[in-house]
């Protein structure tokens, strides 16, 4: 009985967070919301096509652990590279026109993409230039829907929300991210079972998913046009001077600022190579070293709609303390409902759930949506009295979180084995490690992540002088690319004893870390 209850009690449940997000934040542009939800659907794809990614590359071409490694991180590189030109194409015929293109080239690149095509080497052609599809599309879509997102901020009355509202913005868009490994998981499984289709076919019916995620989010952007119309641009001779009266900074403040970005995203570089782990090294491990079932409390949380039920308990805490009226009411709700979920799950557990690989990559987006209430209140708290730490110290917080993070692996890897494969070449699964190793991984990587990601991206915004800012943000997106071609280097290095790649990854966060530290005070000047 439960089980059929439960949908439409996540779904009445969803619709309070909404109301409750968007009557606590009421001093946030409109437009923000928008945007958001537009990206969610996009990052839901998006993520669910990358959550099944490697496996995908072995299972059906039998690819090596570092063969699928290589191509991984160099798809993840072109996806973060090319927004460096999207940004240039945008600052020269308009960001919204960007947008609207590039969503339909990932459209075609995820059709493509979904179509069975078996192991041949059509298929391998078929599937690169699928994923040269995604990358060029999203190049041209992802920088340029941030740049809106801060032009959000240029007015006066919303300047000193900027911060907190790309950490919303942040937190929203990984609510599609949070969905995105049961979702391919349940189309595999369906695909399978239903259509008796072999492992290697059942991916593409979760890369179909994308296709599906796209429409939605292209429907949003253009219904919801009238709440951002106002930083919609184009190539029109009123629009250039507009930027040229707002870009009032000297050659050499601008020529500063630009170094100075530059610096930051030479860190940045290492924060995603490490970060990024998360579909190669750690997925590798969740494999071949991570117990292959759960029972008990444990298993809980490996239900998607439990993570949410927990999600909609901290927000409602919040609001009971933080908010008045109808929206206290609605946390009140929020958290009865959410904890009466949870009692009813618990009664409801199976003896046995299985445990997928690919599944442990909804922790990251669950942590996110779930600590940005914390870290909003934490750094509001701060900015009151004075004492917020600024975007540069911030980041560096960050590359020490990471190194933290991975100071854990290697202490949980101690006494493991090395990765072995059989005769076939087929990887073995080495031992059966407690799932909470890499549940409390991703909770520490999620904390360095809210510590850069988003407060990095607001630091760009705010710091690019006005005539750049597509480009200095495609250069956000150029660091971040380098870093995830990076990721392969430790794929690589997956055979050796597992110290070495979790210490690796270690050492690179603490040196990134004092690097930004020791350039902290130029930055500062000019944040």
């Amino acid at each position: 009985m439960f089980q059929v209850l439960s949908t439409p009690w996540i779904v009445a449940l969803f619709a309070l967070w909404f109301y409750f997000l968007y009557t606590s934040y009421k001093g946030q542009p409109k437009g923000l919301w928008a945007l958001a939800v537009a990206n969610t659907g996009e990052r839901f794809g998006y993520y669910t096509m990358l959550a099944v990614f490697v496996m995908f590359l072995q299972a059906n071409f039998n690819f090596d652990a570092g063969t699928a490694g290589f191509i991984y991180s160099s798809f993840l590189m072109l996806v973060y590279f090319l927004p460096l030109f999207g940004g240039m194409l945008a600052d020269k015929f308009g960001y919204s026109k960007m947008v609207t293109i590039g969503i339909f080239i990932m459209f075609a690149g995820y059709l493509v993409l979904s179509i069975p095509l078996g192991s041949n080497l059509v298929a391998m052609i078929a599937m690169g230039a699928s994923l040269l599809l995604v990358s060029l599309g999203t190049g041209l879509f992802k920088g340029n829907l941030q740049v809106m997102v801060g032009d959000l901020y240029n007015q006066k009355e919303y300047a000193d929300k900027r911060d907190s509202g790309f950490s919303l913005f942040y937190m929203a868009i990984n609510v599609g991210a949070l969905f995105a490994p049961t979702a391919a998981i349940k189309v595999r499984e369906w695909a399978m079972t239903a259509l008796n289709a072999s492992e290697g076919d059942s991916y593409h019916y979760a890369f179909a998913v994308a296709c599906a995620s796209l429409i939605f989010s292209i429907a949003v952007y253009y219904l919801c046009r009238p709440t951002f119309k106002h930083v919609i641009t184009s190539n029109k001779k009123e629009d250039k001077k507009a930027a040229e009266v707002v870009d009032n900074l000297s050659p050499a403040e601008t020529k500063e600022r630009i170094i100075c970005l530059c610096l930051v995203f030479a860190v940045v570089i290492f924060f995603w190579m490490a970060f990024h782990q998360n579909g190669l090294t750690l997925t590798y491990f969740a494999r071949d070293y991570t117990a292959t079932a759960s029972s008990g409390v444990e298993s809980m949380m490996f239900d998607v709609r439990n993570l949410l039920a927990v999600i909609f308990i901290v927000y409602g805490l919040f609001g009971i303390f933080q908010q008045k009226g109808m929206t206290r009411n609605v946390a009140v709700l929020m958290l009865l409902g959410g904890a009466a979920f949870l009692a009813f799950s618990y009664n409801d557990v199976a003896d046995s759930t299985k445990l997928n690989p690919e599944i442990f990559q909804q922790f990251n987006a669950c942590f996110v949506v779930l600590l940005t209430p914390v870290s909003i209140a934490l750094f509001s708290a701060l900015n009151k009295k004075g004492k917020e730490p600024s975007a540069p110290m911030k980041i560096g917080m960050g590359m020490l979180v990471a190194a933290v993070a991975y100071l854990l692996m290697t202490m949980g890897s101690m006494g493991l084995p090395a990765p072995e494969v059989d005769a076939a070449g087929n990887p073995l699964h080495m031992a059966d490690a407690t799932p909470n190793l890499l549940v409390s991984t991703y909770l520490i990587l999620t904390f360095a992540e809210l510590l850069l990601s988003p407060i990095g991206i607001s630091f760009v915004t705010k710091v690019a002088p006005p005539k750049y800012k597509g480009m200095m943000m495609g250069g956000w997106f150029v660091a971040t690319a380098i870093g995830n071609f990076l990721v392969s280097i430790p794929g690589f290095l997956w055979g050796n004893d597992l110290s070495l790649v979790w210490g690796v990854l270690m050492v690179i966060c603490l040196v990134a870390a004092a690097f930004i530290f020791s350039i902290l005070k130029r930055l500062q000047k000019v944040a």
